[in-house]
C-alpha cells in the first residue's frame, strides 16, 4: 500500500498504521501478539507505534525499536539475554535488550496490554540465531523482496 504521510521522526504512526490496519483486516485470524517494529513508550510523547495500533486494535503489542528514539541507559553486558533500563525523566520506559553476544541491542517498550518483563520474554523468546524477532526479520526480508 502506497503511504501518504511523509516520513517523520517520532511520527511513524501516521505513516504506517493505514497499511498496518489494511494487511490485518485481511487476516481470517488476529495474532495474539503483535511486535512492531518501532517504539511503544520510549516515545516523546509516550505514545508510539506500538501504543498507537495496540489501542486501535485493543490488542497486546511490544515495540520493538532497532534504533533508540529516546532515553539513557548504563552499558549494557555483551552476553545474550541482558537487559537494562531505558530510562527518561527518571521513568523506565523500556528495555535495552542484547539478543545477540556483542552485536547492537534492541529498544524493547511495552506497547499496549504487555509489561516491560513480559515484552522481553516475548521477544527473546522470538530471537533465534539473528537479531531481529523471527517476525520481523520475515516481514523485513518479504517487504524488500
Amino acid at each position: 500500500m502506497e503511504t501518504t504521510f511523509p516520513y517523520v521522526p517520532g511520527l511513524l504512526s501516521f505513516r504506517e498504521i493505514p497499511a498496518l490496519l489494511e494487511a490485518l483486516r485481511q487476516l481470517d485470524t488476529l495474532p495474539d501478539l503483535l511486535l512492531c517494529d518501532g517504539q511503544g513508550l520510549a516515545h516523546p510523547r509516550r505514545f508510539g507505534i506500538a501504543c498507537h495500533l495496540g489501542v486501535l486494535l485493543d490488542q497486546p503489542t511490544i515495540g520493538v525499536g532497532k534504533s533508540r528514539l529516546i532515553g539513557t541507559h548504563p552499558p549494557l553486558p555483551e552476553e545474550k539475554g541482558n537487559w537494562v533500563p531505558l530510562m527518561d525523566q527518571g521513568e523506565t520506559i523500556g528495555a535495552v535488550l542484547r539478543t545477540r553476544a556483542g552485536v547492537k541491542p534492541l529498544y524493547i517498550s511495552p506497547g499496549h496490554r504487555v509489561s516491560l518483563n513480559s515484552a522481553i520474554r516475548w521477544v527473546m523468546a522470538c530471537v533465534t540465531r539473528y537479531k531481529l524477532p523471527e517476525t520481523t526479520r520475515w516481514a523485513h526480508r518479504l517487504a524488500s523482496g
